[in-house]
Parts: structure tokens; sequence; C-alpha cells
């Protein structure tokens, strides 16, 4: 089984999170769900050093990701792969990025977080924003 160590950021503008929808995937039970914006590590990288650079790629924007940033690991099983999703707050002074890998986005306020459809792996990160 195929074992994918990934970053994810949750981006905050002022008081709401930015809540992202998968395309279309290989993975039917991954296919248009809502996660965090993030992606592999790759070798050589740190957790940070993945996530700004995912960030940049994805959606265009730099931003200053540190491990005092860290929010908690998620390890999930799919029936496809494991994966271990490491995710950091992020906090920007802008809204506007380019959406480059989704097909939609939300500004959601932390209450509302669970009336999007999300990723299984993503679950665990939601109910603890809700819970802040």
């Amino acid at each position: 089984m195929k074992h994918i160590e990934v970053v994810a950021g949750i981006i905050i503008y002022e008081d709401r999170i930015l809540c992202m929808q998968r395309d279309a995937n290989k993975y039917d039970y991954l296919s248009y769900k809502y996660e965090f914006p993030g992606g592999k590590v790759e070798p050589g990288e740190t957790n940070s050093q993945a996530l700004m650079r995912e960030l940049l790629e994805e959606m265009g924007i730099e931003i200053k990701v540190s491990e005092n940033d860290f929010f908690m690991t998620v390890i999930h099983q799919y029936p496809d792969f494991k994966i271990t999703m490491h995710s950091y707050i992020c906090r920007v002074s802008s809204s506007e990025f380019v959406r480059k890998e989704h097909i939609n986005h939300v500004w959601l306020k932390r209450l509302d977080l669970d009336k999007l459809d999300w990723a299984p792996a993503d679950q665990p990160i939601v109910k603890k924003l809700m819970l802040e």
C-alpha cells in the first residue's frame, strides 16, 4: 500500500478560512470533495518548505510558513493509499489568489466549515478548527 506524506495550509483571511474543491479524480471517493490546499512533500524538503512551494505552485501566493504555525497531523487510510497530512495555520493579508488546480473555493467562518463535503483526511482538521 502506497504511503503519501503531504502538507496542507489552513489559509485564514480576517475571520474566514479558505476551502478548496477538488475536481474529478481517479479516486472517485475524493472527486469534488473540499480540502485545504497543499500537496506532497518532496525528498529533502521540510514540511514548511513543501507547503510554501505548493501554495506558490497551486495558488500563486507567497507565504512564510514555520514550524510554529503547525496545527495538527492526520493519518488516514484511504482504500488505495495511506496519507499522513501535516497542517499549518497560514494567515494572509489578502483574499486574492489564482485558483490553478481546484474547481471552486469558498471562504467560510469556522463554525460553518461542516456545511461542506470534506475529503475524509481533512475532516479531523475541520472538527478541531470548529472547537477552537
